[in-house]
């Protein structure tokens, strides 16, 4: 992981990260009073949330993977590649059922956004190239 300052993952004091191929900057946090609880990203003026429970979804599912496993990145409303993290987090087959995404229009981008904070929580090895970036479980 490089360029990063650690916060402690609250609105007040968020984590700073960079996406995958670091060229990025966001910040990231936790919102545990929010219904359903969420992860919180800005960037620059736009705002997405996902549901905190992805976290923990995506490292089991990443777990039983036991693999590498593509970032697939893309926003919401255009095609997944197969076998992707990002078509992972908005399959009809996944825990929650669908979107990780809480705000319709800004439901995608999960990977972009989710494998880093992953990553800088430790449950994950994250791929830093300038495209076709990849994760697995730790």
């Amino acid at each position: 992981m490089t360029d990063v300052t650690y916060g402690t993952g609250t609105k007040d004091d968020p984590w700073i990260l960079k996406t995958p191929p670091l060229t990025s900057e966001f910040h990231v946090w936790k919102d545990e009073t929010a219904d359903p609880a969420a992860l919180v990203v800005q960037v620059g003026k736009t705002r997405l949330s996902y549901q905190l429970r992805a976290l923990q979804d995506a490292h089991a599912m990443l777990k039983a993977h036991g693999d590498w496993m593509p970032l697939g990145n893309a926003d919401e409303g255009k095609p997944t590649k197969d076998g992707t993290l990002e078509q992972w987090a908005r399959a009809p087959d996944n825990p929650v059922q669908g979107y990780y995404g809480l705000r319709k229009g800004y439901r995608g981008r999960f990977a972009n956004y989710v494998a880093p904070t992953m990553e800088l929580l430790g449950l994950v090895e994250l791929e830093h190239n300038a495209r076709n970036n990849r994760l697995r479980a730790k």
